[in-house]
């Protein structure tokens, strides 16, 4: 799996789970889903996704995104 599915998994799993947290236990979570956003956002612009770093790292082969 390259880094670019890895990131988008992540990213889906933490909006989901923060988005059925806010709805069971308190809306504040929302703002991780906001994070979330633009952190995609940002790295949409940028390049810069700590994730991909980490991933890089720890041995992951980057796709065509974070190369």
């Amino acid at each position: 799996m390259s880094i670019d599915r890895i990131v988008m998994a992540f990213a889906g799993t933490v909006v989901l789970v923060s988005v059925l947290l806010s709805v069971t236990m308190s809306p504040n979570f929302l703002w991780l889903t906001g994070f979330v956003g633009a952190n995609l956002l940002q790295s949409s612009f940028t390049g810069f996704c700590p994730l991909a770093i980490v991933l890089k790292k720890l041995g992951f082969q980057p796709g065509k995104a974070f190369a």
